[in-house]
């Protein structure tokens, strides 16, 4: 009788379940949260930012002192003026049309597309972007009611042009204080730009393109729409930044990507020596 035997495969070790995808991460095969959850929790915390928008409203005389204290420390520290983005659109009509729109259209649609697409694709990148998005945003709405800010588009002493009520399209009422629709004195931070530069750096981590990079274009391009419209002052986005830092600080990236996954494991193949078949192991 053959003394020999094969090595008996060990039911204690079972096949992970990424191990039939050749390359895979756990990034790529994590369990999606449960849709429905995600649907209401979305929704509930978009009703609780804009219910928090309107209880910030009212407070028409301190919007306006803020505001000159806001022009005033950028001249003092040498911001560049937003005039000089403003004088760049208004030399078209069509291209400030453009500004104005992307300002009322871009906004929520691309941060929800951001979300739904990692939530089909990673979904582990997804956990990590919706919660960074909620602390920013819980941030940005404790700033609003504590701080109350009137856009530059309503300062006089700014000399902007309100371009939405003058070229169109605009999502604001004309008189602030009365508008049920939104609250015009919640400038600082500007949401617009802290979750655009999200979307850019949520795409950029979770993609492996060599293009990606082209993301910050969309932050970019809304720092120049909110600026050069005059909803926006230039110390709105640097606070939406510095928020959106600590957010990411505190909220942990997922381990691995699906890039450095494979890599990880390709390199532990290697350093495992090949064993010899063990004669006799069966006695």
């Amino acid at each position: 009788m053959d003394s020999r035997t094969e090595p008996a495969e060990s039911a204690s070790e079972p096949e992970p379940p990424d191990a039939a995808i050749p390359g895979a991460s756990p990034q790529d095969t994590a369990a999606r949260p449960p849709l429905l959850r995600e649907l209401l929790l979305v929704v509930g915390l978009f009703v609780v930012y804009k219910v928090g928008r309107q209880l910030a409203t009212g407070h028409t005389p301190e919007a306006f002192r803020n505001a000159h204290r806001v022009w005033d420390l950028e001249r003092a520290v040498r911001l560049p003026g937003e005039g000089a983005v403003q004088t760049a659109l208004l030399h078209s009509d069509a291209l400030v049309h453009l500004a104005n729109t992307y300002y009322a259209a871009v906004h929520f649609p691309a941060t929800a597309a951001f979300l739904i697409w990692l939530y089909l694709r990673r979904p582990a990148h997804y956990i990590w972007a919706r919660r960074v998005l909620a602390l920013v945003t819980a941030a940005a709405l404790m700033g609003h009611l504590t701080f109350p800010l009137a856009p530059p588009r309503l300062l006089g002493e700014a000399g902007l042009v309100d371009t939405g009520q003058a070229y169109g399209p605009t999502v604001y009422g004309v008189h602030p204080a009365t508008d049920a629709m939104a609250n015009q004195f919640a400038a600082m931070p500007s949401l617009h730009f802290g979750w655009a530069l999200m979307v850019a750096i949520g795409l950029i981590v979770a993609t492996r393109s060599r293009w990606r990079w082209l993301w910050l274009l969309h932050p970019l391009l809304t720092l120049l729409v909110i600026v050069g419209t005059a909803n926006h002052y230039w110390l709105d986005a640097i606070v939406a930044t510095a928020l959106l830092g600590i957010a990411l600080a505190v909220v942990h990236l997922p381990h691995r990507t699906a890039t450095t996954a494979g890599s990880a494991q390709e390199r532990a193949d290697a350093s495992v020596p090949e064993m010899p078949e063990l004669v006799g192991a069966g006695r």
